[in-house]
């Protein structure tokens, strides 16, 4: 899913100094198999997301934070959702995120802390490549409703709510069983996004995430159907441009393990995962997040 803030990935530079931080919320739009479609009907979902951007990293390995002026990106994403189902092939999608974000930098006298409306993502779905809806593409747009200019003395432009982009999202997925009538499934999904219309001189990067997964479906508890799921997580970015923009700090490519929970007590479904990277490699100084977290509660209609 989806989720605001998608062009922080530059920063300003200084001399001696490089502002720069990496937030690659794409990756909260994969790796939520507990969204796929069914059938037919609806579902109202409400996700959060966190991260806290606090160490400075540099190619693969960790990097001096005097290297980088900007010391801290906490993002709180709350984001309210519904998916609906018309037919076996045809559905739509709307996400509307609202986040609160604290910014803290070495330029600055103390922390900036605001919140505003994120990036609104509207996407179509197609599922009717076969009877069982395992398979499926998704195409929209994200729109550039987030704020990106929020006290431009304190907050770089990479590092605002809003990217300040138009861009047009294509993604797919696939899932199965491991072999016939087995409690194992495997799936893969992924999403690109890819701004093409651009404001005040600045364009975030091209962003491809994908994700691989395992899960488990025997396990019953009553009426609620739990489902442990592991997740392998890849993600590209490439570098931002314009003159709003910092090259040199901002592209990147990464893995995340992410394991995670799905409790289905029908018509609720709660899910959750943990992401936590393993592989980066950073273009310039990027401030990264230890780990990323995910809680979804949806009900179907």
């Amino acid at each position: 899913m989806i989720h605001a803030g998608g062009g922080l990935l530059a920063g300003l530079v200084m001399p001696g100094v490089a502002f720069g931080c990496a937030c690659g919320c794409g990756v909260f739009d994969v790796a939520t198999s507990s969204m796929f479609p069914e059938g037919s009907g609806g579902t109202a979902f409400l996700n959060y997301d966190y991260q806290n951007q606090n160490q400075n990293w540099s190619g693969t390995s960790s990097a001096p934070g005097a290297s980088n002026d900007d010391k801290k990106i906490e993002t709180h994403f709350v984001t309210a959702g519904l998916q609906y189902m018309f037919n076996r092939s045809w559905g739509a999608q709307l996400e509307i995120p609202v986040v609160n974000r604290t910014f803290d930098s070495a330029a600055n006298p103390g922390p900036v802390n605001w919140t505003g409306l994120g990036d609104i993502r509207l996407k179509g779905i197609y599922t009717g490549f076969s009877e069982d809806l395992s398979a499926g593409v998704t195409f929209g747009l994200k729109l550039p409703t987030g704020s990106h200019a929020h006290n431009p003395d304190e907050v770089d432009r990479d590092t605002q709510i809003g990217s300040g982009s138009t861009d047009f999202l294509l993604g797919g997925f696939y899932r199965h069983a491991l072999w016939s009538e087995s409690h194992w499934q495997w799936f893969v999904q992924a999403e690109l996004d890819v701004p093409f219309l651009k404001q005040d001189d600045y364009r975030p990067g091209l962003e491809a995430d994908a994700a691989v997964g395992l899960d488990y479906r025997g396990w019953n508890w009553g009426r609620a159907k739990i489902a442990p799921i592991a997740q392998v997580i890849g993600a590209i970015r490439g570098r931002d441009n314009g003159d709003a923009a910092n090259p040199d700090n901002s592209g990147y490519q990464r893995i995340l393990l992410a394991p995670g929970l799905e409790v289905n007590l029908h018509p609720f479904k709660f899910y959750a995962d943990v992401e936590i990277p393993v592989y980066q490699n950073m273009t310039g100084n990027q401030l990264v997040a230890p780990a990323l977290f995910k809680v979804s509660l949806s009900y179907m209609f």
